[in-house]
């Protein structure tokens, strides 16, 4: 037996230990024709990223996690949700160092305990802290809990600046960000939370476009995040100027970081702005409150073009133009933001934009305002993608919470589940139609024998795409405290190619 012979023997051996489940026999055909569909199977590890809730020592937040129940996903599962600085990756175990610590001496800090462990899928976990010192958090599920695990991050301020109601889900690492609708307005505190949960640190730009373009801020560049930790940047420390409406591109250079931005405002409130979807000609905005008395659009076109798009919204009764406002020109590289007032009119809406002519890639978000004097209250929804196989929120109550669902093209059947509730209930069903080119707001399902909070999944069953967003909503002291979040694919399913094993290619 020759040298080529064996080397031959051990790349088929190496090769196959790799490919594992591979075949060991050669498939029949060749060629374009005999490629088969990829399959779709249940995630096995999903990871997100929660931003420190408050600096309000009045803050009191709750920490909703959910699994939806999927099939092919197997029994075994593990999940934790726990501070950001922790002393192994991916979420870290939460095990405490010894006395030595890390960095040596004695009484070295010991790491914290899990704030949310899921021990299964089907009924939400709830968790609790107060203050403003609370820590950013990384999340890890692993096994049957990891498809569609989503986490609700929820905050109440009882005064002070940002008071109200504000919420976010927490999502995952990624490596570029926007967020159209921040500000370094006098009455503005914004912040964006940068959030590393990887063994190595992460380099990152922000960048700052205002309504003449992009922003002089040499301080927002070459950011360095720590492995495990989190950075909030007060974007006011970044430009010298005041700007009223600002698009946030956050460009991450090495590693991956979680991106959300803290919007709050001295008189009317705040929220969280969560990322808009990727730059795209067309988008949706899904649920826009029907009592809002003021809705602001915010707009940028990141490329060489300007955009011009038409405005519409999808009402109860099908696609509206607002009056005054049936177009909007974004110009190139700045940022463009439109007042709607009072657009809703008791409605329910989504606005849907489009192209009037040339397609040009676009971001956009909404600031939502309800009440009115000193008793209102603010909330951002960005553009977000369709649903795809499955969406999901957590922390729903049986009053307080909204379920809004677009269909911004063909009509639709939208099946919504409502989970068994964190301390009691039993799951229900309901099927949904909505026409297109209208929103609903749809009669929420509740759990029978109710007790806690529910989590909510939206399934499209059939007809075009749907787009969804929930409201959850709380009074207090008159003020109307809101917050909106959108809802995107839980990334619960990934497409897995089938593929065989071919030893021919060792020999080209």
């Amino acid at each position: 037996m020759n040298r080529t012979t064996v080397s031959l023997i051990a790349c088929a051996t190496a090769l196959a230990a790799v490919t594992g489940f591979a075949t060991l026999t050669a498939p029949e055909a060749s060629g374009p024709d005999t490629a088969k569909a990829a399959a779709e199977l249940p995630v096995e590890r999903t990871s997100l990223l929660c931003p420190s809730p408050s600096i309000s020592d009045l803050a009191e937040t709750s920490y909703t996690s959910f699994t939806p129940v999927t099939r092919g996903a197997g029994n075994a599962g593990k999940a934790e949700l726990a501070a950001a600085a922790q002393d192994s990756g991916d979420g870290g175990d939460a095990k405490d160092k010894d006395d030595k610590g890390e960095k040596g001496g004695k009484g070295g800090k010991k790491t914290a305990k899990p704030v949310l462990t899921p021990e299964k899928p089907g009924t939400p976990v709830t968790g609790d802290t107060s203050g403003g010192d609370a820590p950013a958090l990384v999340g890890t599920a692993t096994g049957s809990l990891a498809p569609g695990w989503t986490v609700q991050e929820t905050t109440e301020v009882a005064a002070g600046t940002g008071r109200g109601l504000q919420g976010v889900a927490c999502a995952p690492a990624d490596t570029e960000f926007w967020f159209p609708g921040a500000s370094t307005d006098a009455d503005r505190t914004d912040y964006v939370h940068l959030t590393n949960p990887d063994d190595s640190a992460a380099v990152v730009d922000v960048e700052l476009y205002g309504k003449e373009g992009a922003l002089a801020a040499p301080a927002g560049e070459d950011i360095t995040v720590p492995p495990h930790s989190s950075e909030p940047i007060l974007l006011s420390t970044l430009v010298s100027d005041r700007q009223t409406n600002l698009t946030v591109h956050v460009n991450v250079r090495s590693g991956r970081v979680g991106a959300a931005v803290q919007a709050l405002d001295d008189k009317i409130g705040g929220d969280w702005l969560a990322a808009a979807t990727d730059p795209a000609p067309s988008l949706v905005l899904p649920g826009i409150p029907k009592d809002a008395t003021d809705v602001r659009l915010v707009a940028f076109t990141p490329g060489d073009a300007d955009a011009d798009l038409k405005v519409r919204l999808a009402s109860p009764s099908g696609l509206i133009t607002p009056a005054g406002n049936e177009t909007l020109h974004v110009k190139a590289g700045m940022t463009t933001a439109v007042d709607l007032g009072d657009v809703m009119r008791g409605e329910a809406g989504s606005l849907v934009l489009t192209p009037t002519d040339q397609s040009v890639p676009v971001v956009a978000a909404v600031r939502v305002t309800r009440g009115k004097g000193d008793k209102q209250e603010t909330a951002f929804i960005p553009a977000t993608h369709a649903i795809g196989r499955r969406a999901t929120a957590a922390d729903n109550s049986a009053k307080g919470a909204t379920l809004s669902l677009v269909a911004p093209g063909r009509s639709a059947q939208v099946k919504v589940t409502a989970s068994a509730g964190s301390d009691g209930g039993k799951a229900v069903s309901r099927t949904y139609t909505i026409k297109g080119g209208t929103t609903q707001d749809v009669e929420l399902p509740v759990p029978s024998g109710l007790k806690g909070t529910f989590a909510l999944t939206v399934e499209p069953v059939s007809g075009g795409p749907v787009h969804a967003a929930r409201t959850l909503a709380a009074t207090e002291d008159g003020a109307p405290g809101f917050t909106v979040q959108t809802l995107p694919d839980d990334r619960g399913m990934v497409r897995v190619p089938e593929a065989d094993q071919d030893l021919s290619v060792l020999l080209k």
